[in-house]
C-alpha cells in the first residue's frame, strides 16, 4: 500500500491546525498557551491553501479582536461595564474556536 504524500501533508498539517485550536482553548483560562498556538498559527498560515489556512486566519483573527475588547474591558472596568465586556468577549473567544473546531471535523474552510 503506497501512501501519497501530499495526502500525508494535509493529514499532518490539520493535527496542526487541531493543535493550534486546543491552545487557544487551553489559553482561553491560561493565556500563555494562546500565544504559543498565535506563533503556531503566523508560522503555518501560508503553507497549505484552503480550508486549512482560512483556520490560521480565524484564529489569528479571533485571537486579536478578543485581546483588544480584553483591553477595552480592563479600561473600562472601573465603571463596572468593563467586567460584562472582559466575560462577553472571552465567550466569544471560547465560541469562535469551538465553531473553528467543528468546521475543521467537517472539512470545512472557515469564513472570511
Amino acid at each position: 500500500m503506497e501512501m501519497n504524500v501530499e495526502h500525508v501533508s494535509i493529514h499532518s498539517e490539520r493535527t496542526v491546525v487541531l493543535i493550534a485550536y486546543v491552545l487557544h482553548l487551553v489559553g482561553a483560562t491560561v493565556g500563555l498557551t494562546s500565544l504559543v498556538g498565535l506563533i503556531l498559527n503566523y508560522m503555518r498560515l501560508n503553507q497549505y491553501g484552503d480550508p486549512l489556512a482560512s483556520h490560521h486566519r480565524w484564529m489569528i483573527r479571533s485571537f486579536w479582536w478578543a485581546l483588544v475588547w480584553m483591553v477595552i474591558g480592563i479600561i473600562t472596568s472601573f465603571i463596572f461595564i468593563g467586567f460584562a465586556i472582559c466575560f462577553a468577549a472571552w465567550i466569544w473567544y471560547v465560541y469562535r474556536h469551538v465553531r473553528g473546531l467543528i468546521a475543521l471535523s467537517n472539512g470545512e474552510s472557515m469564513p472570511g
